[in-house]
């Protein structure tokens, strides 16, 4: 786990963010398994531990895959800001309309990012 997620798959990444406009930030994602949003406390605690996002998944996916052998590129929407970060309360229907709002620059994210991907493996 030294390298949970390659820096090959982070580089083409940053590519394809790069050729499409968008800007990828890097940061430490931590995992809580949910179904529930953090409490300020856990917020001020992640952070304190130098936590820069939060999410319900992807770290146990990441973990089995890396068991495997695998390479492995998290991409992370951000949808909302955490519970005492934010003057307003956490809703779900913030979570849905901010993914809605962005999930054309996240698919052309992905369209840019795929190919690449494939060019980089080893032929067959």
């Amino acid at each position: 786990m030294t390298e949970a997620y390659s820096s090959d798959l982070r580089r083409l990444a940053g590519e394809a963010a790069r050729e499409v406009g968008l800007s990828l930030k890097e940061g430490v994602y931590c995992m809580f398994s949910g179904p529930s949003y953090e409490t300020p406390a856990e917020v001020r605690m992640l952070a304190s531990l130098g936590v820069d996002a939060v999410g319900m998944s992807t770290v146990p996916e990441v973990v089995a895959l890396r068991q495997m052998g695998a390479s492995v590129l998290g991409l992370s929407l951000i949808s909302n800001l955490a519970a005492g970060i934010a003057k307003a309360p956490l809703t779900h229907q913030e979570v849905m309309e901010t993914g809605e709002r962005v999930s054309r620059d996240f698919i052309a994210l992905l369209r840019a990012l795929v190919p690449r991907i494939a060019r980089s493996l080893p032929a067959r």
